[in-house]
């Protein structure tokens, strides 16, 4: 493989795209009420039905609430959460070879040897990268030329084998 390297920044957009690609094949693909609701009951049967201080039960209400809201919100929360972060709108270098892939910019470097790459997940926009550790690395197909996107398939194939 001819290697490539290119430059992108981790803007706003390219987060979003990052998140709605990726998310169908997270660990929380449906979120979990459960635990709110629960929260909720015991909150809400401790202001009702004890003697004690309701100042836990006002608590626990107050906290089920909030994580109803981080659930209903989520995409949005994470991308703050992402724009706040110190990598926001810096400047990623993307290098691809026989060997590896390594993205570095100011903040991070991370490599990953073909061979750490469990599965590569061709979605509509981008490449999400399953490592052996269930670890997701998403590269937007926008930063390659034609033929790529194959010859990354091809590697990481190659390297199961």
């Amino acid at each position: 493989m001819q290697p490539f390297k290119t430059q992108f920044t981790l803007s706003r957009d390219y987060l979003a795209e990052c998140y709605d690609q990726s998310s169908l094949y997270g660990k929380s693909i449906k979120p979990n009420y459960l635990f709110p609701v629960l929260m909720l009951a015991a909150g809400t049967g401790t202001l009702l039905f004890t003697e004690q201080p309701k100042i836990l039960g006002a608590m626990l209400v107050a906290f089920a609430i909030l994580e109803l809201l981080h659930i209903r919100f989520r995409r949005a929360w994470w991308l703050t959460r992402q724009m706040w972060g110190k990598s926001a709108n810096s400047k990623v270098t993307l290098t691809i070879d026989d060997e590896q892939i390594t993205t570095q910019s100011d903040h991070a470097h991370t490599t990953l040897l073909w061979s750490e790459i469990e599965q590569v997940v061709d979605t509509e926009l981008g490449l999400i990268l399953v490592t052996n550790s269930k670890g997701l690395h998403y590269l937007s197909k926008s930063l390659f030329p034609d033929g790529l996107v194959d010859k990354i398939k091809d590697c990481a194939a190659s390297a199961r084998a």
